[in-house]
């Protein structure tokens, strides 16, 4: 048998065809939060070919194979900071910064994180390049689950620009002392060279609408995010890099480049700079709420962290970073932050319909809307309480967990 033959039986064999797979279900639930408005009563959804077709009161969902009826229904929830990525091999290593490089294309197919993502009620993620580089390049909005493709998941192409701040862009670099070893042997090596390298690339994109010559491949996506077209997606942990990222903002706008749309992803300190993220306008994707409070790179996140934002009306979405244990997961985590003293109905918006806001794909996903993608998460209880769990999912109006199992497992234990 030939190699070639052998992986193509591979290849198909891990990918079935979906051609025959229903998409249209009623769906009855005791509750059904839509994330943009009141909840609804015995809520009844339809769902036709993928996309939500009705809304309404309803007493049950039929007894028909495509029937369902559970306790809760919610959108699918969202994740910005998902980090399903290839590692160090997603990001360009040569150089530090490379706007145009899109992280789609490093995505495996096969990765079990995408199932385990899907079975925990996530259903559409940013995917974004690994914060090796100061500029990493491109995300994608993608759906976790669904067609076989995952060019045909993606819900938008090109949604931000990834950059990141602190440690980990210099992390592998270091000083030539004479001839360098290798192409390591670079800058930057700290903090400030990280921002330097940073304020540079979009320096020189700037100079570039006036003087060709000095153009680079990547100049048209930074001038793209100076111009407000695209967000801009910085990693920054610490109150340093919170304070680096934001004032290099107020820097472009005070020179006249542009005006950026800054998202601080893993911003665990966010809490202590409030007031920098109203007078800037930038918004925030917190990371998993630790165990202990600190998170990456030393920084400490309160557990009221969301709550003082949400009071100060800054804009934020919370996030697991593709933690796989289940206490961790994206799911959970809406529950951390209201013990930290959040409300439900602010909780829910910051996995689903905030989320979706802040990369412009809220057309199509982040709330329960008649013609919207039948991205639906079912719920054996209400949402994030500790007693609650997942027990459906829906991608495109694609069962992907199917609550009738666990339903029936639950029946027999007792």
């Amino acid at each position: 048998m030939s190699a070639w033959y052998l992986t193509t039986l591979l290849v198909v064999g891990a990918s079935p065809s979906n051609e025959d797979e229903s998409r249209s279900w009623s769906i009855f639930a005791d509750k059904v939060y839509t994330a943009v408005g009141d909840p609804l009563d015995d809520g009844l959804i339809r769902v036709q070919d993928g996309k939500i077709a009705a809304i309404a009161p309803g007493s049950s969902a039929g007894d028909g194979e495509n029937s369902l009826s559970v306790t809760a229904v919610t959108p699918g929830l969202i994740d910005l900071s998902a980090r399903i990525d290839g590692g160090s091999m997603s990001v360009e290593q040569s150089e530090e910064a490379i706007a145009n490089l899109r992280a789609f294309d490093a995505l495996d197919r096969f990765a079990e994180d995408w199932t385990r993502q899907a079975k925990s009620g996530v259903t559409c993620v940013m995917a974004s390049t690994y914060d090796d580089a100061v500029i990493g390049g491109l995300s994608v909005a993608v759906k976790t689950a669904g067609a076989d493709s995952l060019t045909e998941r993606v819900v938008r192409a090109d949604v931000a620009l990834r950059a990141a701040m602190g440690q980990q862009p210099s992390s592998r670099n270091h000083p030539a002392f004479g001839r360098p070893n290798d192409f390591y042997s670079r800058r930057p090596t700290t903090r400030m060279g990280v921002e330097w390298a940073l304020r540079d690339r979009f320096f020189e994109a700037a100079y570039s609408k006036e003087d060709a010559s000095r153009a680079f491949p990547g100049a048209k996506e930074l001038l793209s995010v100076l111009a407000g077209e695209r967000p801009i997606a910085i990693q920054a942990w610490s109150t340093q890099d919170i304070r680096t990222a934001i004032f290099w903002k107020e820097e472009m706008e005070r020179e006249g480049f542009g005006r950026p749309r800054l998202i601080l992803d893993a911003a665990a300190e966010a809490w202590k700079e409030p007031q920098l993220l109203v007078r800037s306008g930038t918004a925030v994707v917190l990371p998993p709420y630790p165990a202990q409070g600190r998170t990456g790179e030393g920084a400490f996140m309160a557990l009221d962290t969301a709550k003082i934002l949400h009071e100060r009306g800054v804009t934020f979405a919370l996030s697991a970073h593709n933690e796989s244990t289940p206490s961790e997961r994206l799911s959970m985590q809406p529950g951390y932050a209201m013990r930290g003293g959040l409300s439900f109905d602010a909780a829910l918006k910051s996995v689903t319909i905030v989320p979706a806001r802040m990369i412009g794909i809220e057309k199509r996903v982040g709330s329960i809307e008649v013609g919207k993608d039948a991205d639906l998460v079912l719920w054996n209880g209400k949402p994030f309480e500790a007693t609650s769990r997942v027990l459906g999912v829906l991608v495109d109006g694609r069962l992907i967990l199917d609550p009738r199992a666990k339903q029936q497992e639950q029946g027999e234990a007792k």
